[in-house]
Order: structure tokens, then sequence, then C-alpha cells
């Protein structure tokens, strides 16, 4: 099968965003429906039933709970409150949004080269200075899906003065299998300057909601606060969010993952049998390190009528679909490679 009948018998298979493969929860589903009965009033400011419902899950005094415009909108707010320190570090090939949000708040970045799929933590705690306002860890990579370690990251948080704020984003936490990678939670609680991201785009499926939230410091609660929007998050975005930590809508949403991790899997297994590196992913996308292949391979994937997002000169980022979507990528693999790509 050629480019053009595939796109001319396809819809696009956009495998570029990260999104789940997964419609939403029917019972989030349905929450969402039944509150466009009430599009006609404002929502509540506080979050109040969410942030209850998130400290009771997570342990936590509500007063360290943070909630806005998912884990990328509230790591604009942190940067932005965290200052007037001019810089902020992160791994060189990471999160793509983290350079817009650390100009967009005036300060500048400090990318630090990575060893190998990674973070390079020793590295990047030299990078740190009385200049650095906070620290960026990426855990699972985005875009390389690589994990952390537990010991590592302890190692590296001993290094990190206590008046620096490193925020752990968590974006991609319920994908995570390897038991070695840490708990961001689990780092809150153990040192005083950490601060944990997550959000109900990814695993949760609602990412045209725009939802999540923050665990920080009590000490660095108010100055973020200040920062976020008036009456955002939306109600239904609240409510569906409160629907998804629900013991029901918990135990759906761990099979879900359970099947995307063999889906991961599979996927991996599959590019690797047609001979293409993957690296390791405890995401819900898989990296190929194609270097100066990368946009090439993007743009004769978008011809065949797959979106996949490509890095210039590093790699692609491949999201976990569904299995036809598996089955087209493997389709068009073959003929790339073929074809000498």
């Amino acid at each position: 099968m050629t480019a053009a009948t595939s796109v001319g018998t396809h819809p696009p298979a956009d495998l570029s965003m990260n999104e789940t493969p997964y419609p939403p929860l029917p019972s989030v589903a349905q929450v969402v429906r039944d509150g466009a009965a009430t599009l006609h009033r404002y929502p509540d400011r506080t979050a109040s039933a969410l942030v209850a419902a998130l400290a009771a899950r997570l342990d936590v005094r509500p007063e360290a709970i943070l909630v806005g415009p998912g884990s990328a909108g509230l790591c604009q707010h942190l940067v932005q409150s965290f200052g007037p320190r001019p810089e902020v570090v992160h791994a060189a090939l990471s999160f793509e949004g983290y350079p817009l949000i650390i100009g967009n708040v005036g300060a500048r970045a400090v990318p630090v080269p990575m060893t190998g799929y990674g973070h390079d933590l020793p590295a990047m705690a030299d990078a740190v200075t009385e200049r650095t306002r906070c620290v960026l860890l990426c855990n699972p990579n985005n875009p390389t899906g690589a994990v952390l370690r537990s010991d590592e990251v302890a190692a590296f948080l001993d290094r990190i003065p206590a008046d620096v704020p490193v925020i752990v984003d968590e974006a991609y936490r319920e994908f995570v299998t390897d038991p070695r990678s840490p708990d961001g939670m689990d780092l809150y609680r153990a040192y005083d300057n950490v601060c944990v991201l997550r959000t109900f785009s990814k695993a949760y499926g609602l990412a045209a909601l725009r939802i999540g939230y923050a665990v920080l410091p009590p000490r660095l609660v108010r100055a973020a606060a200040l920062t976020g929007a008036v009456f955002f998050p939306n109600a239904l975005a609240q409510a569906a969010a409160v629907a998804s930590l629900t013991p029901a809508a918990t135990g759906e949403l761990a099979g879900r993952c359970e099947r995307l991790a063999v889906s991961r899997a599979g996927l991996t297994d599959t590019l690797r049998g047609l001979g293409l590196t993957v690296a390791p992913s405890e995401a819900n996308f898989v990296w190929l390190p194609l270097g100066e292949r990368a946009v090439p391979f993007a743009d004769r994937a978008r011809a065949a009528g797959i979106l996949v997002a490509a890095f210039p000169g590093a790699g692609v980022r491949i999201t976990v679909g569904s299995d036809e979507a598996t089955e087209r990528l493997a389709a068009f693999v073959r003929e790339a490679l073929a074809a000498g790509l």
C-alpha cells in the first residue's frame, strides 16, 4: 500500500500528542454530560471538592494542593512564582514546553545534556548556582520515556540547596511499571523543596478539559496560587476529575494502564523487529533516536496519514495508539525502510 492510498482510505492516525487511545471512562463521561445543565453557573473558584478528594487520596493537607490547567499550565505558574532568580535548570532533551514556559516568565533556560536517554543528575546538580530559580525533573522523561531511579534522585536532591525548588513533573506517572522509579509523593515527604506535578490529561483521558494538580511545600502555595487564573479549572473539568478519583474509576483506570503497558511492549517489539532502535519507555509513547533522519521520517509518515512528533536532529516520539494504528505504523515503517529511509 502506497502513502497515497493510505491517506485516501484511512483518516489520519495522530500518534504525536501522547493522548490515550481509550475514550473517557463511562462514569466520568456521564458526569460531564450531566454538568451541561449547569453551564450558566460559575465554577467553584477554590475547586474545594477536587482539592478535598486529592488531599484524601494523597494523604496531604488541602493547603498543599493547587489545581490548574494541566501539569504544563501549573508548571508555568510555579516557575513564575518562584522568581526572581533568573535561571531554570532542566534536561536538554525533555518536555518541549519547558523552554517556552521558562521564556514566558522572563527566566533563562539552562539545559543540561542528557546521559543516554535520561537526565544526567550529577551534571544538573553541578549546574545549580545562586542564580537558579528552580530545577525541572520530568519523570518519565518526555520525549524519551526514560525514568529516574530512587537512589539517583535522592543523591541529587541531597546536593540541591533547600531554597531551590525542584519540580518533579509526573504527567506520565500512571504508566510506570518499573519499581525502581520513585513516587514523587515520597520525594515530597522526604524533602522540603520538592514540588510534584500531575495531570488528568494523559492516563485519565481528560486532555480536552485541561486539568491537573500540584502538591507543594505549604510555604510556596500562596505565591503560586496568585499566578493562576480566576475560575479555572472550569466546572466540568473539576467534576470529571473528582469522578476520576472514585474507587470504581480508579480500578478501571488501573486496568487500562496495564493494557497500555502491554501495547507499549508490543509496539516496541514490533519496531525493533523491523530493525529500528527503540529506547526503553515507561510512558505512553516510545522514542526512536533517529538523529538527522527524524524529520524525513516524520514527513514521510505524515504523507502516509500517520502523525508523529519529530525532534530535529534527535529523534521521533510515537504515542502508543490503538491496535489498528500500530498496524498502520508497522506497515508504513516496512515501506519506508524498504525505500531506504
